[in-house]
């Protein structure tokens, strides 16, 4: 979790003036860090949903946590290292009690200086070595779970194959040897500049995440300047290409693509690629961006509306090993009528008919608030909108709906319970348990129904939150069909409390704790945490639970089931229904040349995510590179139907490209032949 939050807590920059290097072995705690540390843990005690108590047992759990955050793929620390930090992992627990936060000063002088050591190898032997590319061996990029180098001779090893690898990736974008070791040579005396403005502040939020995060992943801890940061980003969040990133070992990845920004409308950046370099304008010059910090690297990419950003990116469709590209992309700011619902009308023929099908694509659960209390009976809502365009669709004679909920992280607790009461007559739709065990439940009041129709729910890794609500609720209501992937699984509610309330220091500016202090369950009982939704229908992922979403985290909370609510599911949808529907759905998957060959892709999409190593030979590397660029050339389309069985002509559904809304569609359309027979 501390990768996606790392723009937030880890606020240092190279972009400012830099001024004379301090020495970051010596730093110390501020006075008030030991009290302010004392506070957070007695809060999380007594008011954190889990009601975990700081012990031993999670002493170790923060060790292991801080350890991880200074040293996540191993290259630094020394086995001697990290087993002389194991006389800490039974007393954390007594001495934040005792207002003494020095174990985190301690280990990070410990890791300053390693850290130096290793810059000090690269910019003295490795940056002008000349390698030998002929060789056969290969470098695990991802050494999260390798064993700690036992010995200085086996870290520096493992630093040789790495400089080697980067080396060996400029040589194969055309990069001279004298241009390859200045990218070298800059990058890694930027790593050395940018860690000489660590300081004290830094080290604490570094160290407190480790113990707020150990309660669960959504649990964090802001420094005043990460406070003032996330409060600025929330309000720019929509600025940009429109992507979310984060920071895998020294690369930044794409986690997600923000709907109405335009790497989602260019299609040219996709989730899992790895950007490299950014270039201001159509002609600036490419700066490498390897091993930067991830606000450093957001920064570079913000910038005016209207401007142009150029972006160097290794695309997960090859891999790691495969070919960069530079793409070219415009910044603008994401209105509210990008994020909000849209409609669209596919024409499909099946049975010698023409059959009407609808999709409402939801990127968020919105309300603006700010027209609701200024009055405006027209303010904006995802419920009001739906409900519109639900209207707008059944006059033009949809014979089914689909919902479209990929990538959409939730929001408005209330709409998500408002947009179910347009499918259901009304009844319960959530329930909300609080750290005391009171159960409140969250209900459609609305006896009124906008549509009653076949309705398919489309869901990916990235449906979240208030998604999960809404999803979870027609399925238990058995209202319609939850098609794609398993959700995120975020089944909590985190709230806000600002720690100078309680510590009352004068002058002096304390941090904010963010804290999850109530979980959802479904109307059936069923937790939406950690599990997410589960389809009725599995579409092919890339996406492996233990590398994406809330599974992901060794600190999720569990699943669990509390008592069902009381709630009258409808008879829509049958167990024989959804049985019909899979064995319709795998009998394309075996003969669906569209279906088919996606299935592939998606495989190959997911055994290249999975690839963490890479071959140190020139004529390997190069040779995969060629065969990752032939995987994604698509097929012609003599490959493809160009028209069904009846030998009408191609229609909307046959053309699509979005290979999973087009399975809903088909879904929906056996489904809506289900209903009228």
């Amino acid at each position: 979790m501390w990768r996606f939050l790392i723009i937030t807590f880890f606020i240092t920059t190279q972009l400012l003036a830099l001024g004379q290097p301090q020495d970051t072995t010596v730093l110390k705690p501020k006075p008030f860090y030991g009290r302010e540390a004392k506070v957070i843990t007695y809060l999380l005690d007594h008011y954190h949903y889990r009601k975990l108590s700081l012990n031993d047992s999670l002493s170790e759990a923060i060790l292991k946590q801080y350890i991880r955050e200074l040293d996540n793929n191993r290259s630094y620390f020394l086995a001697a290292d990290i087993a002389s930090f194991n006389q800490y992992k039974d007393i954390i627990d007594d001495l934040t009690r005792q207002e003494n936060v020095s174990i985190a000063y301690d280990i990070y002088s410990v890791f300053i200086k390693r850290y130096r050591e290793r810059m000090e190898y690269v910019l003295t032997k490795l940056v002008y070595q000349s390698f030998d590319y002929t060789v056969d061996e290969t470098y695990e990029a991802d050494r999260e779970n390798k064993p700690w180098a036992a010995s200085v001779d086996e870290l520096n090893e493992i630093w040789r194959k790495m400089i080697k690898s980067q080396a060996l990736s400029l040589k194969l974008t055309g990069k001279k040897p004298d241009e390859i070791t200045d990218i070298l040579k800059k990058r890694y005396e930027r790593f050395q500049k940018s860690f000489n403005q660590f300081n004290s502040e830094d080290v604490f939020s570094l160290y407190m995440n480790s113990i707020t995060e150990s309660y669960d992943p959504h649990t964090n801890y802001f420094s005043p300047k990460a406070a003032d940061l996330f409060k600025q980003s929330m309000s720019l969040s929509l600025e940009g290409i429109g992507a979310q990133l984060t920071t895998e070992n020294d690369y930044t990845k794409v986690t997600r693509i923000l709907p109405g920004g335009d790497a989602d409308k260019s299609g040219k950046l996709h989730a899992n690629d790895y950007i490299t370099g950014v270039a201001q304008g159509k002609d600036g010059e490419m700066v490498d961006v390897i091993g930067w910090r991830l606000d450093d690297v957001v920064k570079l990419i913000k910038g005016p509306k209207g401007t142009f950003v150029r972006l160097t990116v290794l695309p997960a469709a090859t891999g790691i090993g495969g070919t960069s590209k530079e793409i070219l992309l415009v910044r603008d700011k994401i209105k509210l009528e990008d994020q909000a619902a849209k409609k669209s009308l596919i024409r499909y023929h099946s049975n010698g008919k023409e059959i009407k099908l609808g999709v409402i694509n939801l990127p968020s659960f919105y309300m603006d608030f700010d027209e609701y209390q200024k009055g405006n009976p027209d303010y904006r809502s995802t419920t009001r909108d739906v409900k519109k365009l639900i209207n707008e669709l059944k006059a033009e004679g949809i014979s089914g709906l689909v919902m479209d909920l990929r990538n959409n992280g939730g929001g408005s607790l209330a709409e998500a319970i408002d947009l179910t009461g347009l499918f259901i007559k009304d009844g319960p739709v959530v329930q909300v348990k609080s750290s005391n065990n009171q159960i409140q439940m969250g209900e459609d009041n609305d006896q009124s129904i906008a549509y009653t129709g076949p309705l398919v729910v489309l869901t990916n890794r990235f449906s979240a939150s208030a998604s999960e609500i809404f999803a979870g609720a027609i399925q238990d209501y058995h209202r319609g069909v939850i098609v794609g992937e398993s959700t995120y699984g975020k089944g909590t509610v985190q709230r806000m409390q600002d720690l100078s309330q309680i510590l009352n220091e004068k002058n002096t500016p304390v941090g904010e704790l963010k804290y999850t202090f109530q979980k959802f369950y479904r109307v059936s009982g069923s937790s939406t945490q950690h599990k997410g939704v589960e389809p009725d229908i599995k579409f092919p992922t890339a996406l492996d639970p233990e590398q994406y979403g809330e599974s992901s985290s060794p600190s999720a909370m569990p699943w669990d089931e509390i008592k069902q609510a009381v709630y009258q599911p409808s008879t829509d949808i049958t167990s024989r229904m959804i049985s019909d529907l899979n064995k319709s759905y795998r009998d394309r998957l075996k003969h669906d040349l569209n279906l088919k060959k996606y299935a592939v892709e998606t495989e190959e999409l997911r055994n290249n995510i999975r690839q963490k190593s890479v071959s140190l030979n020139e004529a390997i590397r190069k040779k995969q590179m060629e065969e990752s660029e032939k995987k994604k050339t698509p097929e012609t389309l003599d490959t493809k139907i160009s028209a069904n069985k009846e030998g009408l002509p191609q229609d909307e559904l046959q053309k699509m490209k979005d290979e999973y809304l087009r399975e809903s569609l088909l879904i929906l359309s056996e489904l809506a032949a289900k209903r009228i027979g």
